[in-house]
């Protein structure tokens, strides 16, 4: 799905950019109600949650994005690392580890004492452009890629 401020342009017919993926708006109106909805192609990138407080306006300039953004899989040396964002108003106002490094309890130790200091980090920054956690090289590079790539797709 895509940011409800993507859907009123859909309503508009006019293309979207998600992350790599086109998606051809006017192919994606559907529903009995009206509603606009677009998917990413599988594989296609990272995946949105609508603002539900954006009303379609053609005459108005595009709202400041607001929703949950999913970044990429990022593959380290000690497992998985995935986050999602979420963004309200154009700002990030939560990140969320969705998958940690869990290759053995040491990567599992060192990715839960680096994640609440990378998300406090973020936060404080309002981007991905922050310092690695000393000691958790590897989670932290993961965590900044998979965050890059959700800031990306929302367009922040």
């Amino acid at each position: 799905m895509i940011a409800a401020a993507a859907a009123s342009l859909a309503v508009m017919g006019i293309g979207v950019e998600l992350g790599l993926a086109r998606i051809d708006a006017a192919q994606n109106l559907a529903g009995s109600n009206g509603a606009a909805t677009a998917a990413a192609p599988s594989g296609a990138g990272p995946a949105a949650t609508p603002s539900p407080t954006a009303s379609p306006d053609a005459g108005a300039a595009a709202a400041p994005v607001t929703g949950t953004f999913a970044g990429s899989v990022v593959q380290t040396r000690f497992g998985n690392m995935q986050v999602s964002v979420t963004v309200s108003a154009g700002a990030i106002t939560d990140v969320t580890a969705l998958q940690l490094t869990d290759h053995d309890g040491r990567s599992v130790q060192i990715s839960n004492y680096a994640a609440p200091i990378l998300r406090s980090e973020v936060l404080s920054a309002q981007s991905a452009n922050v310092q690695s956690v000393s000691g958790a090289t590897y989670t932290s590079s993961g965590y900044l890629q998979s965050l890059q790539s959700a800031l990306d797709a929302a367009g922040v």
